[in-house]
């Protein structure tokens, strides 16, 4: 019959030969030939490559790579037809898994197993798995940045850490022996590791910071944050190879549900990382903040060294404690009275004199004292208290807007920077304060106003007294160092500040401003001194913002664009000046033409 003739006749039966490369076989063993035909399996090349290479050991890891599509062969039920492979394909037969060093924001290099062949979101997940860092969706891995070469520092190899016999482990949580994964607690060297990943970095030596690599302009912030690998495709494809050098990053500045109980790695991973933007002059800070963040890494490394470092208790005690704590809490719930709760639900106001300042109107006046009245999520102003019952002068929302502190306490200087949107960009608006306790309430409610929310939040009260506890920080103590340093020899002011003040002052110059800013947080713990370090980080202006070279539709010439967690703006390439800024709440959506690679 004339079906069984084309069937014997169909090119899918006909065998041919497949080369095959085995890594494993040694780089200068020539390629395994098999003889297959194209309704052969995936699977079935393989196990044909294993029986034939006679090598008797766990090949479950290893996959298939075929070299000019740049792609794995995973799906070993596909046949070599539905694949598009014929008897030209290079293909290699090698592990998925291999060893990757790994550089992580202390500076300490690991040498671990990593995946080769899934998407790197992936990789970076069983990657946090093994060093035991929660959400590892907010890491992604990039290429490091070549450092300054001198010929003397051959010696100054770093040390790298070597994890490659970790096993690799599919569950979601790795499970804890001591407040550490159990890998970790297999011996003393790897506990030292674990405890070395887990505290803080004591301060870098003044020429550790001057030698790394410090973007000098916005478009060499932006060839970093070109360096990133595309986090849907692996490593394999973006010519990552084994033994190759990556960084482990934050990359998405939302940090979630920090615990300080179990994120004794992902916070002090974070921490160093925050610690040498500052340094490296990665994101601006003004003089106060800077001596701000001098005291507070000194406070961290002196008490570090003292404090035993947190590792994670008894999971079951924390249950326990959790579970008490959320019954105190509703049993306080039941027992609030009705009048208490009419009074919650009704949003406090707040009004009072202060003075505002519009720098963009083409005046010299300065700031003009008004009667300002914050209602709901909008300020209002009146000429004066009298005439608050009538229409203000102007009423401003502040949904969307960006808040910026601009304080300096030593001046009795208290602004609340606004940035309000408008159809042609932004408006600025200062507002002055007379003193601490109003600029708090006041900065206390622009924020939570720029969220959406009223002064009926639950948070307004923790606002205000996170931001007195700010000032108060910055507060120098004139008169006696009661906790300061027998000798100021003992504190290398050089070691905690960014380069540009290593020029601006002296050592000894810095050492007494430094000392008197860390007056004001000497009580603190180890744990509250970190985590005010990143909160004080993350409100800094800049905080957050990816820079990328695009191309706009209808211009000649490249700009940078800059990616903020709550805007976009486009930012003059030459001058570095901002030219214009939109809101995502305010925008309807953003287009990137990949044909013609224009935004």
């Amino acid at each position: 019959p004339v079906s069984c003739i084309s069937l014997s006749l169909s090119p899918s039966m006909a065998a041919w030969d497949l080369s095959v490369t085995v890594e494993d076989l040694g780089p200068d063993a020539p390629p395994v030939t098999l003889s297959v035909a194209s309704d052969l399996h995936v699977g079935g090349v393989i196990l044909k490559l294993v029986e034939k290479t006679q090598i008797k050991r766990d090949w479950s890891d290893h996959a298939l790579w075929w070299e000019q599509k740049q792609r794995w062969l995973l799906r070993t039920a596909w046949t070599l037809e539905k694949y598009g492979i014929h008897a030209d394909a290079r293909l290699f037969f090698m592990p998925q898994h291999k060893p990757l060093k790994l550089g992580l924001p202390s500076g300490i290099t690991l040498r671990l197993r990593a995946c080769f062949s899934n998407p790197v979101f992936q990789t970076v997940m069983g990657i946090c798995r093994m060093l035991n860092i929660r959400h590892p969706e907010e890491l992604s891995l990039l290429r490091p940045v070549e450092e300054k070469k001198k010929k003397k520092d051959k010696d100054s190899a770093r040390e790298i850490y070597d994890l490659t016999e970790v096993p690799l482990s599919s569950a979601s949580q790795p499970s804890l022996y001591n407040g550490m994964p159990a890998h970790f607690a297999d011996s003393p060297q790897m506990e030292a590791i674990y405890k070395m990943l887990s505290v803080t970095q004591p301060p870098p030596a003044p020429e550790v910071i001057s030698k790394q690599y410090r973007p000098a302009s916005v478009v060499d912030k932006a060839h970093i944050h070109g360096r990133w690998l595309d986090s849907s495709r692996c490593l394999m494809q973006q010519g990552i190879q084994e033994n190759d050098r990556v960084w482990l990053r934050f990359k998405y500045f939302a940090f979630y549900d920090i615990e300080p109980k179990y994120d004794a790695v992902r916070l002090s991973q974070l921490y160093e990382q925050a610690r040498w933007a500052i340094l490296l002059e990665d994101i601006d800070c003004t003089e106060e903040e800077m001596m701000l963040f001098g005291a507070l890494q000194y406070h961290i490394s002196k008490v570090s060294q003292s404090e035993p470092q947190m590792l994670s208790s008894n999971a079951a005690m924390d249950d326990l404690e959790s579970a008490l704590q959320s019954l105190e809490v509703k049993m306080e719930g039941e027992s609030s009275s009705a009048s208490e709760m009419l009074e919650n639900m009704t949003a406090p106001e707040l009004n009072d004199y202060l003075k505002i300042f519009r720098p963009k109107r083409l005046t010299l006046k300065g700031y003009k004292q008004y009667w300002f009245k914050f209602q709901d999520t909008s300020i209002s102003y009146f000429k004066s208290k009298e005439e608050s019952i009538g229409e203000p002068i102007q009423q401003i929302n502040l949904k969307g807007c960006e808040v910026a502190p601009d304080v300096n306490v030593a001046a009795q200087k208290f602004l609340i920077r606004l940035l309000i949107p408008a159809p042609e960009g932004m408006n600025e608006v200062y507002l002055r304060c007379e003193n601490e306790q109003q600029y708090a309430q006041w900065m206390a409610a622009c924020r939570l106003g720029s969220k959406g929310k009223s002064l009926a939040d639950s948070s307004f009260q923790s606002e205000i007294q996170s931001i007195r506890s700010f000032l108060a920080m910055q507060k120098t103590s004139s008169g006696s160092h009661g906790n300061a340093p027998a000798s100021d020899e003992s504190i290398n002011t050089h070691s905690l500040v960014s380069p540009r003040y290593h020029k601006k002052y002296k050592a000894k110059q810095l050492t007494p401003r430094i000392l008197d800013a860390y007056q004001n947080v000497a009580q603190l713990s180890l744990m509250d001194a970190v985590m005010r370090f990143l909160q004080i980080w993350q409100a800094l202006p800049d905080f957050g913002l990816s820079y990328v070279v695009v191309r706009f539709k209808g211009s000649r010439k490249d700009e940078v664009l800059g990616i903020a967690p709550n805007r976009l703006i486009r930012i003059d390439l030459g001058v570095g000046d901002v030219v214009k800024t939109w809101r995502y709440n305010n925008m309807k959506q953003w287009n990137v033409n990949w044909d013609i690679r224009q935004v």
